[in-house]
């Protein structure tokens, strides 16, 4: 059993048969539509459906124009707005009058200590040397360099910490380290706000 076609372009070419069929052929008896009516119908529809491709067209010309117009409209603005502002250099009052304002001044960074530095290590020691390694924080503002400081256990008594090297990566080779004694290592990063919190301590004997 045939079924209505639901494309328009069929629609219209089953309206032709049907127009066709029953002007060829005067067997069917009263039908509810003269072929004639038909047609007129197909010729409205037609016509309606020119009407709508052409309207979508203009529509989409007169989208792409206003897109056009828009994009001119604010090139147009914005170098009106930064002329204003060079020309006033910073007069809110006058800037206030094109309904604007001057630019926000830029905020300067205030530096912040830098973070702990994390997880020390020591990968590699011998008689006299060590060499450690840490990862960067994982907070606070970034290291410019880093110190490595050193105290040791003398008689159940620890020393105070001194400075023994300095890198601006993040590990150091020390030399020259005092044999036979249980040492602590630490590091602690620098910027120019100061100096972190410690690190974790490193114990070795070497």
């Amino acid at each position: 059993m045939a079924t209505f076609p639901v494309r328009e372009a069929d629609i219209m070419a089953l309206a032709q048969s049907i127009i066709a069929g029953m002007t060829d052929n005067p067997d069917y008896p009263s039908p509810p539509l003269s072929p004639t009516e038909l047609r007129a119908r197909l010729d409205a529809f037609s016509g309606s459906s020119d009407a709508q491709a052409s309207a979508q067209s203009a529509a989409q010309q007169a989208t792409e124009t206003k897109h056009a117009d828009l994009e001119e409209l604010i090139a147009g603005m914005k170098a009106m707005l930064h002329y204003a502002e060079d020309a006033v250099r910073g007069n809110d009052a006058k800037l206030a009058a094109l309904g604007w304002s001057g630019r926000a001044p830029r905020t300067p960074h205030v530096p912040q200590l830098p973070g702990q530095p994390r997880n020390v290590r020591a990968q590699q020691q011998g008689e006299g040397s060590i060499i450690l390694a840490w990862d960067e924080a994982e907070d606070g503002d970034a290291a410019a360099c880093y110190k490595a400081e050193r105290r040791s256990l003398n008689n159940g008594v620890w020393s105070a910490w001194q400075i023994v090297g300095t890198a601006v990566s993040t590990s150091i080779a020390l030399s020259g380290q005092p044999c036979g004694n249980t040492l602590e290592y630490r590091i602690i990063a620098i910027n120019s706000a100061g100096d972190s919190l410690p690190s974790n301590t490193v114990t070795a004997v070497l």
